[in-house]
C-alpha cells in the first residue's frame, strides 16, 4: 500500500479532533444544533491552521445521511466521499488558478442548480484574496442572496486585500496559530499511534519550527522520522532543523553573567560547526529574554512549571534594565545580521556587545583582580553611620626629616593606600627657599614637610544628608541623588509622606505605579549612601497632595519659558524687524536657556 504523508493521515475529520481552534468550534456547533445557519462564511489564518479542514468538517455536517448535524457519522457515503475529495455537490476553487470573472461567473452559473446528491452545494474558494476586482463584482449580488440550496465558504490568509463589500455580507471566523504546547501534544498522540520511538524533547523543537502551522508541524514530523531512521532524538533533530536548542540559549545567558568572553566563542564556534541558522538563533535569545522579563515582572503568566524552575536563576540573577536592553541588543542584532561580512561573525559581534554592556558588578561586591590599581580597587563612597563605621581619626601628618632635601631632588609625597573613606592627598613639602604653593593655606590639607610614606589612619566621613521632615527636605534630597533613569523618574513623581525609624514613606499616583518595580532598588541604594544609613521605602497610591519633584520642575520649565517669551518680545531688534517687516513671533520654537 502506498504511504500517506502523516499531514494528511492525521487531517482531522470531525470538530472533536480539530486541535487549537476552540472558538470556531464552538460557534459552529451552536449554529448546527440550533439550525441558524448563515450562507456565507469567512476563514482566516495563516497557513496550516485548519481553513480547509473546517471547510469539508462543515460540509459533512451539512450534507450527512444522519440529518444536519455538528457531528458528521463520517461512514455515511457523503462524508466519505468528502473525505476522498470526490463528492458532486462539494466544490473547492483554488483561487489563485482561477482568479478571472469568467471563472467566477462559470461558478455562479452552477450554482443556480439544485443539489445532485447533498443537503446544500458547498462551494469553497481557496486564497479567495487573489480574484480580480472584477470576479469580486461578479460575486456580490450571488454572495448576498444566494440559493437557499447553497453556502459559500471563502479561505484566505491576507483579508487586507479582500473587498469590505465582500466581509460584509460574511460571517468572518479569525483562526488562530497552534499554541507550541498543543502541537506537542498532538503530535505525541500521532506518534504513539503510529508506533514510533521518540524523545519528547525531541518535539518542542519541531513545535518552534512549524510556527504555529500544525499542517508543518506534522510535516517537520515525517522528515524527523526519516532523518532519524525510525525514530526520534533532540540532537538529530536540531541538526535537521539547524536551530540551536534552548540549553545552548540557556549556556550563552551563564556566559554572559560569568563575563565569560572565552565561551561565548566556543559556543559560536560549536553552532557554526552544527550549521546553525544564526538569524534563528538570534531570534530565539530574543525570545528567551522576553521570558525571562516575563518571569520578572509578571511571574504567574508562566504557567510551565518546569520553564519557571529554569527561568528562575537568570530572572534573579539579572535585574530588569539590563534584561531589556540585552533584548534591544539581541533584536537589533537580527537587523543588522544582513549587513554583517558573515553570519557568523555578526553573531559572534552581537554577543560581544551584550558582553560589553552588561552590567559590571561593583567593586565592592567582589574582589579586585590581581595587579589591578589602587585607584580601581577603592570601593565607593559610603556616608558615616553610628553602627557600620569604625570611630573617626585624623590622618597623622609625616615627621620632618633633620634636613630638607634639595628643590631640585624634590618628589611628590606618594599616594596613600585607599580606606573607607577617601582621604584628600596630602601636598608635597616644600623647598626651604621657595613659598608654600597655594593650596598649602587650605585648612583641609596637611601638608607634609619630607618624603617618607605616612602611615594612614581610616577616617569617617560624616553623613552628607538627614531623612527628610518636609516634603522641601524630600525635594532637595532628590536634587542631589545621581541615579539612573527609571529610579529619577520615580523620585521626581513621588511625594513625601512621612520618615520614621530609617522608613521613608512615599506617595505615588496609580499610573506612576509601574515605576516601582524597575526603580526602588535603585533609588534605595541612592538614598542609603547618601544618608549614611539603611533605608527601607513604602509606597502608598493615590494622587499626591503636595506639588512633586516632577511638577516642580516643570512649573520652574514653564515660568523660564514664559520669561524667555516675554524677553524676545520686549528685545528691540524683535521688535524692529517685527514693525519693518510685518513679522510673527512663533512663541512655540522659542526654548528657554
Amino acid at each position: 500500500m502506498t504511504y500517506q504523508v502523516l499531514a494528511r493521515k492525521w487531517r482531522p475529520r470531525s470538530f472533536e479532533t480539530l486541535v487549537g481552534q476552540d472558538h470556531v468550534v464552538r460557534a459552529l456547533s451552536h449554529a448546527l444544533e440550533q439550525k441558524r445557519l448563515h450562507h456565507a462564511y469567512l476563514f482566516t489564518g495563516t497557513r496550516g491552521v485548519g481553513k480547509t479542514t473546517i471547510s469539508r468538517i462543515l460540509a459533512k455536517s451539512l450534507n450527512c445521511e444522519t440529518g444536519l448535524t455538528a457531528h458528521p457519522c463520517g461512514q455515511c457515503a457523503a462524508c466519505t466521499e468528502i473525505d476522498a475529495g470526490r463528492f458532486v455537490d462539494y466544490v473547492e476553487m483554488d483561487a489563485a488558478s482561477n482568479r478571472s470573472v469568467d471563472d467566477m461567473a462559470a461558478l455562479l452559473e452552477k450554482a443556480a442548480y439544485a443539489p445532485a446528491r447533498g443537503r446544500y452545494k458547498v462551494y469553497m474558494i481557496d486564497e479567495v484574496h487573489m480574484l480580480t476586482g472584477h470576479a469580486f463584482n461578479a460575486m456580490l449580488k450571488t454572495l448576498e442572496e444566494p440559493p437557499e440550496h447553497v453556502k459559500f465558504i471563502l479561505a484566505t490568509t491576507d483579508p487586507q486585500k479582500i473587498p469590505v463589500t465582500v466581509l460584509s455580507r460574511c460571517l468572518q471566523f479569525n483562526l488562530k496559530q497552534m499554541p507550541p504546547d498543543a502541537i506537542v501534544r498532538h503530535l505525541s498522540g500521532v506518534l504513539d499511534a503510529e508506533g514510533v520511538e521518540y524523545e519528547p524533547a525531541a518535539l518542542r523543537p519541531i513545535a518552534k519550527g512549524a510556527a504555529g502551522s500544525m499542517r508543518d508541524a506534522l510535516s517537520l514530523l515525517d522528515q524527523a522520522i526519516a532523518h532519524g531512521a525510525g525514530r526520534l532524538v533532540e540532537q538529530d533533530v536540531l541538526d535537521m532543523l539547524g536551530t540551536v536548542g534552548d540549553e545552548h540559549l540557556y549556556l550563552i545567558l551563564d556566559a554572559l553573567l560569568a563575563g565569560d568572553g572565552a565561551a561565548l566563542m566556543t559556543l559560536t564556534a560549536q553552532m557554526r560547526a552544527r550549521s546553525v541558522d544564526f538569524d534563528q538563533a538570534l531570534r530565539e535569545l530574543a525570545v528567551l529574554l522576553h521570558r525571562v522579563a516575563v518571569a520578572q515582572m509578571v511571574p504567574d503568566a508562566i504557567t510551565d512549571e518546569l520553564e519557571q524552575a529554569r527561568l528562575a536563576p537568570y530572572a534573579a540573577g539579572m535585574d530588569a534594565e539590563s534584561v531589556q536592553l540585552a533584548y534591544q541588543i539581541a533584536v537589533q542584532g537580527c537587523n543588522d545580521l544582513p549587513l554583517a561580512p558573515d553570519e557568523v561573525t555578526g553573531f559572534s559581534m552581537t554577543l560581544l556587545r551584550l558582553l560589553a554592556f552588561r552590567p559590571v558588578t561593583p567593586p565592592a561586591l567582589s574582589a579586585a583582580p590581581r595587579g589591578q590599581s589602587a585607584a580601581l580597587q577603592a570601593p565607593p563612597r559610603v556616608a558615616r553611620t553610628s553602627a557600620a563605621v569604625p570611630p573617626p581619626a585624623a590622618v597623622e601628618a609625616p615627621r620632618q626629616t633633620e634636613s630638607a632635601p634639595p628643590p631640585v631632588a624634590a618628589k611628590p609625597a606618594p599616594v596613600p593606600p585607599p580606606v573607607p573613606e577617601p582621604v584628600r592627598p596630602a601636598a608635597k613639602a616644600a623647598p626651604a627657599d621657595e613659598a608654600p604653593p597655594p593650596w598649602a593655606e587650605d585648612e583641609e590639607f596637611v601638608a607634609p614637610t619630607a618624603a617618607p610614606e605616612p602611615a594612614p589612619i581610616p577616617a569617617t566621613a560624616a553623613p552628607t544628608a538627614a531623612l527628610p521632615r518636609t516634603n522641601e527636605d524630600w525635594h532637595a534630597l532628590v536634587d542631589q541623588l545621581d541615579v539612573a533613569a527609571l529610579s529619577k523618574q520615580l523620585a521626581h513623581q513621588c511625594e513625601w509622606r512621612a520618615s520614621e525609624g530609617g522608613v521613608i514613606r512615599l506617595r505615588l499616583s496609580r499610573d506612576m505605579s509601574h515605576l516601582i518595580a524597575s526603580g526602588q532598588d535603585k533609588l534605595r541604594a541612592a538614598l542609603q549612601t547618601r544618608l549614611g544609613s539603611a533605608v527601607r521605602l513604602e509606597f502608598e497610591q493615590g494622587e499626591p497632595v503636595s506639588q512633586t519633584v516632577a511638577q516642580r520642575l516643570g512649573a520652574e520649565q514653564r515660568a523660564r519659558l514664559e520669561q524667555a517669551c516675554v524677553s524676545m518680545k520686549n528685545d528691540p531688534f524683535v521688535q524692529q524687524v517685527i514693525e519693518q517687516f510685518g513679522a510673527r513671533l512663533i512663541e512655540d520654537s522659542i526654548k528657554p536657556v
